[in-house]
């Protein structure tokens, strides 16, 4: 179970905001039966393999049947690997910048029901607002919580979850 365990690896975080943008508009479950066949079709989602993808590439993507066929969603992951190399010359990793939203430590939350969890934080909204001010796609509020708690920036598991307390402790990856 990965969901909700601080992660700082570069390839991983690139993995899961393109995932969460491939989401946008549908079921995390059909997101997570397509992963494996993201993977292969990204490369690994090795951000300095994808951001090389021209016209062509883009083609071959929009044929195959493993991942979301969505023009909009394949070019914005591609204009997102070729920002995320120029965050990662800027910042020294994309695990530095993205964590910079949260101080570099997961906010631990406390909520005893589902119904508690935002959509959105003050801390979603900044690192929305400075991803699409770089060019960024698919990087609304909404989905940048999402990532957030994804990748264990948030500690978002209600108290009753016995993965709450396992993940209040930042373990780097």
């Amino acid at each position: 179970m990965e969901w909700g365990v601080p992660a700082h690896d570069d390839i991983h975080l690139f993995e899961m905001l393109i995932l969460e943008g491939a989401q946008a508009g549908l079921s995390w479950f059909i997101i997570l039966k397509k992963r494996e066949n993201y993977r292969k079709a990204f490369d690994g989602f090795r951000p300095a393999l994808v951001a090389q993808y021209d016209p062509r590439k883009v083609a071959e993507l929009l044929h195959n049947p493993g991942i979301v066929r969505n023009r909009i969603k394949i070019e914005s992951a591609i204009q997102n690997a070729r920002l995320a190399l120029k965050i990662q010359d800027e910042f020294g990793s994309l695990d530095s910048f993205l964590w910079s939203f949260v101080g570099g430590t997961p906010i631990q939350n406390a909520w005893k029901s589902l119904k508690e969890i935002p959509s959105h934080t003050r801390e979603s909204d900044l690192m929305s607002r400075e991803l699409k001010k770089r060019g960024f796609k698919f990087v609304g509020s909404t989905i940048c919580y999402a990532f957030m708690q994804a990748v264990g920036m948030v500690n978002d598991h209600i108290l009753s979850c016995f993965r709450h307390r396992e993940v209040m402790k930042p373990r780097r990856s």
